[in-house]
C-alpha cells in the first residue's frame, strides 16, 4: 500500500497541520515594544503596550521558544519584511527609546 493512501483509498495530505484559532486569539493584542531575554535553552519574548506619558507598562503577552525556533522566527520576519518593503516601500526606523529603566534583571535585547 502506498504510504500516501489511507485505508479508504484516498490520498492523505503530507506534512499538513490543522491549526485552530479561537475568536479571542484572532482579535490579536496590540504591542509597541518587545523585550527579549534568553538562557542557554530558551528565548523569552515579552510583548508590551507602552503608552505615552505613562511610566508603567504592561506585558500583554509572553512567548517562550527554543533557540532554534528563535532563529527560524528571525528568518521568517526578515523574509516578510523584505516582501512588505517590496510592496509598500521602506519601513522607516525610529530610534526612540523609552525614557525610563526597562531592565528586568536578565540578559536583554530590544526589538
Amino acid at each position: 500500500m502506498d504510504p500516501k493512501e489511507d485505508k479508504k483509498g484516498g490520498n492523505k495530505p503530507s506534512n499538513q497541520i490543522n491549526i485552530e484559532l479561537s475568536e479571542e486569539t484572532a482579535e490579536g493584542v496590540y504591542a509597541n515594544l518587545a523585550m527579549i531575554a534568553h538562557s542557554s535553552s530558551e528565548f523569552v519574548i515579552d510583548f508590551i503596550r507602552l503608552m505615552p506619558g505613562v511610566p508603567k507598562a504592561k506585558v500583554k503577552s509572553r512567548i517562550v521558544i527554543t533557540p532554534e525556533h528563535a532563529k527560524r522566527l528571525l528568518k521568517a520576519l526578515e523574509d516578510n519584511i523584505n516582501k512588505f518593503e517590496s510592496s509598500y516601500g521602506d519601513i522607516k526606523s525610529v530610534e526612540e527609546t523609552p525614557k525610563f529603566p526597562m531592565n528586568f534583571g536578565g540578559t536583554m535585547g530590544e526589538a
